[in-house]
């Protein structure tokens, strides 16, 4: 039997849990016996509220007596660090040990990143949280996928994806076929691969897509349009012309709306200054960086703040 072992975290997303669980309770039901055992933990080793204000008790608040776990995932949402316990960083260390396969869903990644355990390997989280994980952990590979499972790591992007992750988890690791029945049981159809993108560009052109990655990619110090195009082999006309009449908005103005949309997420998402989030989505001024979000957003950056909290409270 494969032991599977969910580490909740406050706020964490219901959507991909229940996906995650229903497919391991669909292939054991496919395959006519137990073949997947799991449990739930919480990092607060208590209740906690989902997303969606659900309230979820743990299964068990053993640590230190449980099975050897074939996967550990981390379910995570918003300020998943705060709640990085003593006990929550043994247990992820004991399971790296144990050569099962660690993951993180959602933001879960950051998680992983903080203990260590994606140093030298590819990751995909949320792409609402790219930025603020490319700016702390520069060094490990963001790539912009619905799941990327990379030897013994797998990471989602959360939401349906996590269907997809666990599906190829089980192809891989236990039975293919097992896999194929699970997903034709969860009324899935063909499971999506890997590197499906996560987000809808309104663009097959493969070089809009590859300049939206390199805007991205360089956030914090943008580069000159000048040089992206010298990157992608286009004249400033031509990347022009074709950025126009995919978008409606020029190079320039898809590059700022990207820094726009990262430095959103930072301000509903984090507690940092908003002077440090100008700073590292590439606006040399407050001033010009608040103009600018308000014309995309309508709202202030402190409005946005103050709304979200509302919300939250």
């Amino acid at each position: 039997m494969r032991n599977v072992s969910f580490v909740l975290f406050p706020e964490f997303q219901m959507l991909a849990y229940v996906l995650a669980t229903e497919t391991l309770r669909l292939a054991n039901k496919c395959a006519g016996r137990e073949v997947f055992h799991w449990q739930t933990r919480t990092a607060t080793n208590g209740p906690i509220h989902a997303s969606n204000g659900a309230l979820i008790a743990p299964d068990t608040l053993s640590w230190t007596n449980a099975p050897k776990a074939d996967l550990v995932l981390f379910c995570a949402g918003y300020h998943p660090l705060d709640h990085l316990t003593s006990r929550v960083r043994a247990y992820a260390w004991r399971a790296a040990t144990e050569n099962g396969v660690i993951g993180g869903v959602d933001t879960g990644p950051v998680i992983l990143a903080e203990l260590g355990l994606l140093d030298g390997r590819r990751t995909v989280l949320h792409y609402e949280a790219e930025a603020a994980f490319r700016e702390r952990w520069p060094d490990i590979e963001v790539v912009d996928q619905i799941f990327c499972l990379d030897g013994r790591r797998l990471t989602a992007a959360g939401g349906t994806a996590t269907g997809d992750a666990l599906l190829a988890w089980i192809a891989r690791d236990v039975d293919e076929n097992l896999a194929e029945a699970a997903s034709t049981g969860m009324i899935h159809g063909r499971p999506r691969s890997g590197d499906t993108s996560q987000r809808i560009l309104n663009s097959t052109d493969p070089l809009l897509l590859r300049m939206h990655h390199l805007m991205t990619e360089n956030l914090s110090y943008p580069v000159s349009i000048h040089a992206l195009c010298s990157q992608l082999g286009q004249s400033s006309k031509q990347l022009r012309r074709r950025c126009m009449e995919t978008y409606g908005q020029t190079p320039s103005a898809y590059y700022r709306n990207c820094r726009l949309d990262a430095a959103r997420h930072l301000i509903v998402n984090s507690g940092q200054p908003v002077t440090e989030i100008a700073i590292k989505c590439g606006f040399e001024s407050l001033s010009g960086f608040s103009r600018a979000f308000r014309a995309r957003f309508g709202l202030s950056p402190r409005q946005i703040r103050k709304q979200t909290v509302r919300v939250r409270s």
